[in-house]
């Protein structure tokens, strides 16, 4: 598996991605950056699928998305096939979408005003390996929703 991690962004996220790039880096990743920089007026949507096509091709950890809520940047991304993106609230959901919803995108929103940090929250989602068994049948069932 390949230490590069995906990562996008739309306008309501700019000083959340710096940070959370910033926090990668000193970790020793590689990060991919399909996301603005300086603010300009981009749509959700466009990223999060833009992004979710991207982790679908390429040799990534994951993928961080991040809008101003991360709402519809997360919807967006669940629907492209293969996608399972996590919208997670505090440190135990970033846990529990990895554990037992496998989840292979993380979203967040540059406007909201978390308990736990966000890279807190990515922390322990890296930190966490799926645990398969009776949640592996469950995943399927999720990915078969799109057929």
């Amino acid at each position: 598996m390949s230490e590069t991690i995906l990562i996008g962004n739309d306008h309501g996220a700019v000083e959340l991605k710096e940070s959370i790039v910033k926090h990668l880096k000193n970790k020793g990743f590689a990060i991919t950056d399909l996301g603005v920089s300086e603010g300009e007026s981009v749509d959700y949507p466009d990223k999060g699928k833009e992004l979710g096509m991207e982790l679908l091709k390429g040799d990534y950890k994951f993928g961080i998305l991040l809008c101003g809520t991360g709402i519809g940047i997360s919807i967006s991304a669940n629907k492209v096939k293969g996608i399972r993106c996590a919208l997670p609230q505090n440190l135990f959901a970033a846990e529990m979408c990895k554990l037992h919803n496998n989840a292979n995108i993380i979203a967040f929103g540059g406007r909201i005003e978390y308990g736990d940090s966000v890279t807190d929250m990515i922390d322990i989602y890296m930190d966490t390996e799926f645990e398969g068994g009776r949640h592996e049948r469950r995943v399927e069932k999720i990915m078969a929703i799109e057929n």
